[in-house]
């Protein structure tokens, strides 16, 4: 099993109490950053965070600081979900534009708090010291005039200040009298590395069989060869399309049967409902979003008629993979044999399929401004959703044997 790192870092409060952890990329135990790469350095940060350790093992129950690079701030890449956990901060070399402010203003709107990295005050800076909750000073470069300017300059604002790089004695009583809320740096405590063995071997065998799954060339011969080298997957299926839910009128117990019935494409969308309820390392919340994500999309994508609802269910589904994978979507669709029509509405390009995924987006996020969906109203949309919640529950408490989250 390959070895994975991460170092953090504690910050404390005004009474040296634990209050929370910096997180670093490391690639050895060697307590070293070298980062080369800025994007890459922040996806191993998270997924190692979230996927490979659990955060509760890294931080316990202390809040953590991640670093983000102006490809997380835009949306580009997946973000961590326990939004009351984290912390995310804005890094002093991420050019301040009106893309990266209005992203800012959304992430913090959405519920995370934002902290700005090394932050020396500028006017442009303004609209990001609005909506922060926690700036961060460095205090081993700052001459103690300076400091005491920005200190008292950013009390006319509601943010808690942060010393960082506290590496004396003096340095430490100067920011307690200047009047800052956390600490952080040698004077306290040094970083350190946690080092543990990869875990997603399950994810990549996950994402190995989806992309079985999804090829365009199978059919009842290789979905049936698919499944005589996947016993457990099998079993699974079977005993899904059993439920009540499917209502046949007597039980189906081959896959022959169940393909003939329901049909290639549909079975092709159960057997990757199955297949991700079974990665136990991904958190339940995350499997119960990407499937009220598919399910919302087929039902929409049904309103408007389309025989092809499976389409629009795979869609959904697809779409929310790199937060269960930890990838980034692009690395995840290159993964996926997926029709032209599918990969084009996942890169965002024109059509009925990506309107649908950017109206269920938006709604999941509640982006009201944003929320246009061909051919329905807000009540059809509203529906859809609730329905989409409530199977989605259903499902996994089915697959998981009864202990999935409660729908919201």
């Amino acid at each position: 099993m390959q070895d994975v790192f991460i170092g953090r870092q504690p910050i404390y409060d005004r009474q040296r109490t634990l209050y929370a952890y910096e997180l670093l990329f490391r690639s050895s135990v060697a307590n070293e950053a070298s980062v080369a790469d800025g994007d890459r350095a922040t996806s191993e940060v998270i997924a190692n965070t979230f996927s490979e350790f659990g955060l509760d093992e890294i931080v316990g129950q202390h809040r953590a600081f991640i670093n983000l690079t102006r490809s997380f701030i835009l949306g580009l890449y997946p973000l961590p979900l326990v939004k009351d956990r984290v912390v995310l901060e804005i890094l002093e070399d991420v050019a301040v534009d009106r893309d990266v402010i209005d992203a800012v203003h959304r992430l913090a709107q959405e519920g995370y708090t934002i902290a700005l990295d090394d932050f020396v005050y500028h006017r442009d800076l303004q609209p990001l010291v609005d909506v922060a909750s926690l700036i961060k000073i460095d205090v081993l470069h700052a001459d103690h005039a300076s400091l005491r300017e920005h200190v008292q300059l950013l009390r006319q604002h509601d943010v808690a200040l942060l010393a960082e790089k506290v590496e004396s004695r003096e340095d430490y009583e100067l920011c307690q009298e200047l009047g800052f809320d956390y600490f952080q740096g040698y004077y306290l405590s040094h970083p350190n590395v946690i080092q543990g063995k990869r875990v997603a071997a399950a994810r990549e065998e996950a994402l190995d069989l989806l992309a079985e799954v999804f090829a365009d060339a199978l059919r009842l011969e290789s979905f049936e060869r698919l499944f005589r080298h996947d016993p457990a997957l099998q079993a699974q299926l079977v005993a899904f399309v059993n439920t009540a839910q499917f209502g046949f009128e007597y039980p189906l117990t081959s896959m022959t049967e169940i393909i003939l019935r329901l049909g290639v494409d549909s079975v092709r969308n159960l057997a990757a409902v199955v297949r991700l309820a079974q990665i136990d390392s991904v958190a339940n919340e995350v499997v119960l979003d990407t499937f009220a994500r598919a399910r919302m999309c087929e039902t929409l994508g049904r309103h408007l008629g389309r025989t092809k609802s499976d389409d629009y269910f795979s869609l959904g589904l697809v779409s929310n993979l790199n937060t269960v994978f930890a990838l980034p979507r692009r690395l995840v669709v290159a993964r996926l044999p997926l029709s032209p029509r599918l990969r084009q509405a996942l890169e965002g390009g024109p059509g009925e399929l990506g309107e649908i995924l950017n109206c269920v987006v938006n709604y999941e996020t509640g982006a009201w401004h944003q929320l246009r969906c061909p051919h329905a109203d807000a009540d059809v949309v509203r529906e859809a959703y609730l329905e989409a919640v409530a199977w989605a529950g259903t499902v996994l408490s089915q697959l998981k044997g009864g202990h999935s989250p409660t729908p919201a």
